[in-house]
């Protein structure tokens, strides 16, 4: 799931507005080629290794709006300064210190596809549903294409993925997933709409950046992979199920987990919200606490990241993805009372998931997962993940996949001492390591599963090496 961005003055669809104390935020980006699907130029002749080459001729399909241009660095180390990107889209995404490449001069396209939600104010757009679309002018034959984390917008991954990606020669594509920011839920006219649209703007980009691809370099691409981390996991892990002739293979770095009968965010982020209080105070109740913490999956040694997750994530998460699943639990209160006491009516501290009506199964079941994936996944999540916890994701979406009779297509890797938050890493640097270069060997594996036909290490947990220092953390991650 990963941060939210702040409210970014979200237009409602279907549902009432309700009272809320989230704030605002708001960004520019520079605009330079414009061109609508009614008057783009047909496709470019110019020879496919030419800097930005049939630039204008580019279209994206079905795009209401797309912007292109030629720019001399792809990667964020041109593109901070060009406003091709947005930092605080991917703050605390990835180490502080990890390395940025540079040299991959090509073309981006930004734009969107009709929408009626307006929560990404991204170009000074006020619209949903955006995309980017980075080509290489060196181009390696493949295209990576990605949902954002959390309810980012879709310049999330350009550190974390897109920069490694782009160095390597591939096409990148990302989706802002058609909702952002932490009143996300307001978009949609029934409970659960808006996490569904996540996966049908992913699918509809990839079709997309596929076309553009094709544009682009006169043929179409030789792999297509889709990858992301945290709710981006979750779309990969929903389109190899569902839409499994669009890809060659994904990886799943950390993904959340729906599942109508549970575990789900909704069975475990209230055991912290009832428990932490009485840990963090201390005294008789403590043991008790941690116990039930423990019980609820947050995994044994991993305490001392629990103040953080509780100031930042257990609470927001809870309120607003049950806000989302659920509106009725607190009736005209629009996602919950932050960090109310239990007992406080319709405290989500109090919430208890399998004892919701039908209803509330149901809206999880429309976005939940099965396990039966239909081209390779490589699964990757941190041991002391503590706002998705391993034993309650990642270790039961692999005995989903293998209860589906898909084990082959699956390699599971269990990182110890990875967490959800890559930042983090920098803050404990005795305890956590990077999940980043992990998820880089991962990817490395897969191009190499599907083009050759080495299959990846079997399942099994990842060890820290005992020695290595942080400097070797943010940039290796052997997985055998």
């Amino acid at each position: 799931m990963l941060p939210h961005h702040p409210l970014r003055r979200p237009s409602p669809r279907g549902r009432p507005l309700r009272r809320t104390a989230l704030g605002a935020l708001s960004l520019a980006a520079v605009c330079s080629f414009l061109v609508t699907p009614a008057t783009a130029a047909p496709t470019g002749t110019g020879p496919a290794d030419a800097h930005c080459a049939g630039r204008t001729g580019l279209h994206v399909p079905g795009a209401a709006r797309q912007q292109a241009d030629c720019l001399d660095e792809l990667t964020t180390a041109g593109t901070v300064a060009s406003g091709h990107t947005d930092p605080a889209d991917y703050a605390g995404l990835t180490p502080q210190d990890l390395p940025t490449p540079r040299g991959v001069p090509g073309i981006q396209i930004d734009g969107y596809f009709p929408d009626t939600s307006t929560t990404n104010t991204d170009h000074g757009w006020q619209h949903d549903s955006q995309f980017v679309i980075r080509l290489p002018d060196r181009w390696n034959g493949g295209l990576v294409v990605s949902g954002t984390p959390g309810n980012r917008e879709q310049y999330a991954n350009d550190r974390a993925i897109a920069d490694w990606v782009l160095a390597r020669g591939y096409a990148y594509a990302a989706t802002d997933k058609g909702n952002t920011g932490t009143a996300f839920f307001r978009d949609g006219r029934r409970p659960g709409d808006a996490i569904a649209e996540w996966n049908t703007r992913l699918t509809q980009l990839t079709r997309a950046a596929r076309t553009v691809v094709t544009q682009r370099y006169h043929r179409p691409p030789a792999r297509t992979l889709a990858t992301g981390l945290s709710n981006g996991g979750y779309l990969v892990r929903w389109q190899l199920e569902h839409h499994p002739e669009l890809y060659d293979g994904g990886v799943d770095w950390e993904g959340t987990l729906w599942r109508s009968d549970g575990p789900n965010p909704l069975t475990f982020l209230p055991a912290a919200l009832r428990h932490y209080p009485a840990y963090a105070a201390g005294g008789p109740g403590a043991a008790r606490a941690a116990a039930a913490l423990h019980r609820a999956g947050f995994p044994a040694g991993s305490e001392f990241l629990w103040p953080y997750h509780h100031q930042v994530y257990w609470d927001l998460t809870q309120r607003i993805y049950r806000e989302e699943l659920d509106p009725g639990y607190d009736g005209d209160t629009e996602a919950g009372t932050p960090f109310c006491t239990p007992g406080t009516p319709a405290c989500d501290a109090d919430y208890a998931y399998p004892d919701r009506p039908a209803a509330v199964h149901r809206a999880v079941g429309r976005i939940a997962l099965t396990g039966r994936i239909g081209k390779p996944l490589i699964t990757l999540q941190g041991t002391l993940d503590v706002l998705l916890p391993i034993s309650t994701d990642a270790d039961v979406y692999a005995r989903m996949v293998h209860r589906a009779g898909r084990g082959a297509l699956l390699r599971y890797y269990r990182i110890a001492d990875g967490t959800h938050t890559d930042s983090l890493a920098d803050v404990f640097p005795d305890r956590l390591r990077p999940m980043v270069p992990c998820h880089r060997s991962a990817f490395t594996a897969l191009e190499r599963w599907i083009t050759r036909g080495d299959r990846p290490p079997a399942d099994h947990t990842v060890p820290r090496p005992p020695a290595a220092d942080p400097a070797t953390l943010r940039t290796t991650c052997p997985l055998s």
